[in-house]
């Protein structure tokens, strides 16, 4: 509110009593007191210009203090009225409150008007151009400070200006800045030295900074905290959780700003037992019920894969704030709890929590997860009527919600429909045509997309090349493979290389796509010899299987598939010995193969099954209808598969493939919907062989469309066909 100048005449009170009065009234922070105080002085006559001036800077600094502008300019009218406005105090107060109410350049204009100017009035306009993210202005001035006045900076002009050699990235500048301070003995003051080491930091320079932290005489709780967090930022998780550590054992008190960093650090790190001693520290210091570091927290054990402990501190958080709920959703929806996403996202609407384009980029991702088109409308509606549906990142989010949800032609209406296009925007549509076997689809859309101008990234190209495999267009991933690097730049990692190998070993190109593993320019990991072993399995190349499942095994896989595909490899060969080798080096490790399991989700609730699983409240109806299937279909010329299945006899051999989980879903879902329904089911392992083609039969015996999203891609059955064409 602007302070309209009083024209009454006050009391006569000396102006040295008003001066005091407002003076006080600053200290307090009293902003009504000081205009009362400088209303009744405002028609004195002074006996003298100081104190005046005295009393005009004081309430400019509360002012400044308060981002208060409109008295501020108020206040400079008064200046300018009396003449005041040029005297050297006057206008510094008024440079730095003009500053610090974000108007670098009305303080620009009161500097350049300056008669003389001293160093308290070149370091106001450093400090201000750096407070207000100027930084490159803010070094302009730091050095005209020294050509044109021949000013020398003080321990305050460095302080000042450091920051915004950090800003602007500045190392050549922060070095200058530094040696000056070396020359002129300032770099042992804590603040200074403090400085230069975050700036070194902000520029990405951590030894230099690390070299400075360790010649400081003096280290305070900010020098500890700066360069912790610049190991943090920098991506050195390591080193700033061993920074954090040796703060604590030498009985630095630990704040705010260092627990984050070292939150950060465990979760990029994975260590659990390290995040549970930070949250005790935490505790020890009276930090819970800063909400900041409870969020972080959050996002820790999260990563850390605990979102038991995550709830625990989500829980037991008294003040949550919405980034409190967003985190928390996205903490489920990264750990495949996506269920639990979406129930506290609606427990979040109960609350009047009012979500905003971060809580649906979080929750939207967990209703692709379920894959239920039902959810995916309502949450589509609901963006709609927040009015956030236009957001790049949540349009995004929901034309790759719609491709999961097996709805790729709404996903594609979705983006024709996108006023702005993200690099990401771009890779969701590819992708999700990728996902579906619309491999032209996608490879046409990455046309586009260099039509457009758009520059593809990593992601961009594993879409397509990932697309160019499920759809076996050769010539083309090889074309997209060397252009990532030739005409972008961009180096080839793990996953393009086994997209590559999956790509050419699809094809039958298993020569080819073993030489292509040994001239790779990096070591390849489990996903490329994965690749190499299940072509080996399509076109049943044991030689080649062997040599990369020994590549596998040598690299400690987590799970047993890999020994069960050479397992089953050996028993097609009826190389018995070698099974039971196989099979006793899998028990010996302790691996176990993934338990195959399908899900239908049907009126809101979700149905699991697994193999051979009789513990569904209406098990007898599926099996029987399940039966009932077998037969239409062998009606139109199944025959079951059994390559996969060795050691038991032919016909239970058929009988453990019509219990696959898969077929118990499909089975459910037609006693539960009305004829002509689609039936959606997901499944968690690549659907064999049989079940892709008994599927196929299903569709066409029962008039129905079938939508089966496994971990490799979206299989459309319609009328006995399916949309991969045979090739997935």
């Amino acid at each position: 509110m602007v302070c309209a100048v009083a024209t009454a005449s006050p009391p006569a009170t000396h102006a040295a009593d008003h001066h005091a009065r407002l003076k006080a009234a600053a200290a307090r922070s009293d902003l009504p007191g000081a205009l009362a105080a400088f209303t009744a002085m405002s028609s004195s006559s002074p006996s003298s210009a100081r104190p005046v001036v005295r009393t005009f800077t004081a309430l400019l600094k509360l002012c400044a203090a308060r981002g208060d502008l409109a008295t501020g300019q108020a206040v400079h009218a008064q200046l300018a009225a009396r003449g005041l406005a040029p005297d050297p105090l006057a206008a510094t107060a008024l440079a730095n409150m003009y500053a610090k109410c974000r108007r670098p350049a009305d303080a620009r204009r009161v500097f350049d008007r300056m008669p003389a100017r001293d160093r308290v009035a070149w370091n106001a306009l450093v400090a201000g151009y750096a407070r207000n993210g100027l930084a490159e202005a803010a070094l302009e001035v730091f050095v005209r400070m020294q050509e044109e006045d021949g000013e020398r900076p003080d321990a305050v002009t460095l302080v000042s200006v450091l920051p915004a050699c950090g800003a602007a990235r500045a190392l050549p500048a922060c070095r200058e800045v530094h040696a000056f301070a070396v020359r002129a003995g300032f770099d042992e003051l804590v603040n200074v030295a403090t400085a230069i080491l975050d700036a070194y930091c902000k520029c990405g320079a951590v030894d230099a900074a690390r070299a400075v932290f360790d010649s400081m005489p003096v280290r305070n709780t900010v020098s500890w905290n700066a360069m912790i967090d610049g190991y943090a930022e920098n991506g050195n998780a390591t080193e700033a959780l061993a920074l954090f550590n040796r703060m604590i054992k030498e009985g630095v008190d630990a704040t705010d700003v260092s627990v984050l960093a070292a939150l950060q650090a465990c979760r990029e790190l994975g260590h659990l037992d390290e995040a549970k001693r930070v949250h005790d520290i935490l505790l020890a210091v009276g930090l819970k019920s800063n909400v900041s570091v409870q969020n972080a927290l959050i996002t820790t054990y999260s990563k850390c894969k605990r979102t038991d402990l995550a709830v625990q501190v989500f829980t037991e958080l008294g003040s949550k704030t919405r980034i409190s709920w967003n985190t928390m959703i996205l903490g489920f929806a990264q750990n495949g709890c996506s269920e639990d996403a979406v129930r506290l996202f609606s427990r979040m609407q109960l609350e009047n929590v009012k979500p905003d384009s971060f809580t649906l980029v979080s929750v939207i991702p967990a209703i692709a997860d379920i894959s239920d088109p039902l959810q995916a409308r309502w949450i589509h509606g609901y963006s709609i009527r927040q009015d956030l549906d236009r957001g790049v990142y949540v349009l995004t989010a929901l034309i790759d919600m719609y491709a999961k949800c097996g709805r790729v032609s709404v996903a594609r209406t979705l983006f024709d429909s996108a006023r702005e296009r993200h690099v990401i925007t771009w890779n969701a549509m590819i992708h999700g045509y990728g996902s579906h076997g619309f491999g032209k689809a996608a490879v046409e859309l990455f046309e586009e997309m260099k039509g457009a101008g758009a520059l593809p990234n990593e992601t961009t190209f594993l879409s397509v090349l990932s697309a160019c495999s499920h759809a076996g267009l050769l010539d083309e991933g090889r074309k997209y493979f060397t252009s990532m690097k030739e005409d972008y730049g961009i180096e080839p990692g793990l996953e393009h290389y086994g997209t590559m190998v999956d790509l050419l070993g699809r094809a039958g190109k298993l020569e080819e796509a073993w030489s292509f593993i040994q001239s790779m320019p990096i070591e390849p990991g489990i996903s490329v010899y994965g690749a190499m072993l299940g072509a080996c399995k399509l076109h049943k190349n044991l030689n080649l299987a062997e040599k990369s499942a020994q590549k596998i095994f040598e690299l400690g896989p987590e799970e047993g598939v890999y020994h069960v595909i050479l397992a089953n490899m050996y028993a097609g060969a009826s190389m018995w010995k070698d099974v039971a080798r196989v099979r006793t080096a899998m028990v010996k490790k302790g691996l176990q193969k993934t338990p195959g399991w399908s899900i239908i989700q049907l009126k809101n609730e979700v149905h699991t099954f697994y193999s051979g699983s009789t513990n569904h409240q209406h098990a007898k109806q599926i099996y029987a209808r399940l039966a009932k299937l077998i037969e239409e279909i062998k009606a139109v010329g199944y025959v079951p598969d059994t390559d996969s299945i060795h050691d038991v006899e032919d016909d239970v051999k058929a009988q453990l493939l019509n219990t696959h989980s898969e077929r118990l879903a499909i089975a459910y879902g037609l006693i539960r919907t009305a004829p002509g329904t689609t039936i959606q089911i997901k499944k968690n392992l690549r659907v064999c062989k049989d079940c892709h083609n008994a599927t196929k039969l299903i569709s066409l015996v029962t008039g129905r469309e079938i939508i089966m999203r496994d971990t490799q891609r979206f299989h459309h059955f319609k009328d006995g066909k399916c949309s991969c064409g045979d090739y997935w």
